[in-house]
């Protein structure tokens, strides 16, 4: 059994392009496009896979795309677990702007999600029985608000660790619930759930109360440019961002969460693992469009930052 389950409740094909100019009317004409399979949580299996680790990606599927959702996650040789849906899977679109520099993202909704279908990716957690369950972004239209506590208490069967990236009242829910293992909120998610702006200071406290009303076990908060801060009972760091070339910021989050889980997953420290998600994190900014980080920079910066992996499990 993969030692990660990862849960994509709103999938995307993911279409990049580059473009001479962007302007309005006439056509716009791509080259270099690349077709991607995305959203959240298959976003975090791609990089827990990237970096050798053991993972399933269980996604709402629908119709044509779908199908050829499933067949990118095939050519990458990460397992799959496809709950059917009545929509069709959406299609996004990133197109650089080689005249400016500039990134335009085009992101769909996506299809109108019934209650039955969460319920069906809630009963296929009842069927893993160790390892971790990353629950990651944006809930689809029509699902319920608790989409997310539903999926916590499925994992809650079998004791296991559940992991959780979202936004908004689904992350409010998943939040009043509790017993999270792990959240990641971004700075943004972080002051939207807490109702007001915070600063360095509110930051922390915020995360503590989260801790301490035993809503999450581990609060890691991404502040991009800033940096990152990680909670736990017991600890609090902060690390600075890497210095790297930004090329784009898509799936930065993303391979942030998805190093921290594989580390932990591995039996890492803490303070390890969080390094290796800046790590992860950095180097998919320096990646142009949709590309996620690549093991080599990963484990570069790490290393470069002082991270010291532990020995090979036997």
């Amino acid at each position: 059994m993969a030692a990660v389950l990862t849960i994509t409740l709103n999938p995307t094909i993911d279409v990049f392009g580059e473009a001479a100019e962007v302007h309005p009317t006439h056509k716009v004409r791509l080259k270099d496009t690349s077709f991607e399979p995305g959203g959240g949580g298959i976003n975090v299996a791609r990089v827990i896979s990237t970096l050798g680790g053991e993972v399933e990606a269980l996604a709402l599927s629908g119709w044509e795309m779908g199908d050829f959702l499933g067949r990118l996650l095939k050519d990458e040789g990460i397992p799959w677990k496809p709950i059917p849906m009545e929509g069709e899977t959406r299609v996004a679109l990133m197109v650089h702007d080689q005249s400016t520099g500039l990134e335009y993202r085009f992101l769909p909704e996506g299809p109108e999600v019934h209650e039955h279908e969460i319920d069906a990716c809630a009963d296929a957690i009842l069927h893993k029985t160790e390892g971790f369950v990353v629950a990651s972004g944006s809930l689809p239209r029509g699902a319920p608000v608790d989409s997310y506590v539903r999926l916590a208490k499925a994992a809650a069967r079998n004791a296991l660790p559940f992991v959780l990236d979202t936004s908004g009242a689904a992350l409010k829910a998943a939040l009043d619930h509790g017993g999270i293992h792990l959240v990641k909120p971004s700075h943004s998610e972080l002051e939207s759930y807490a109702g007001h702006d915070l600063d360095a200071a509110g930051i922390e406290a915020t995360a503590k109360a989260i801790i301490a009303r035993g809503q999450a076990g581990i609060v890691a908060v991404t502040l991009g440019a800033d940096g990152a801060v990680l909670v736990t009972a017991d600890r609090l760091l902060r690390l600075p961002a890497m210095a790297v070339e930004v090329r784009s910021a898509v799936g930065a989050g993303d391979s942030f969460l998805g190093a921290m889980v594989w580390a932990l997953s591995e039996g890492w420290d803490i303070d390890q693992a969080f390094l290796l998600g800046m790590a992860a994190g950095a180097a998919a900014t320096g990646n142009p469009g949709t590309s996620l980080c690549r093991r080599e920079d990963v484990f570069g910066l790490f290393e470069k930052a002082g991270g010291k992996a532990p020995a090979a499990r036997a």
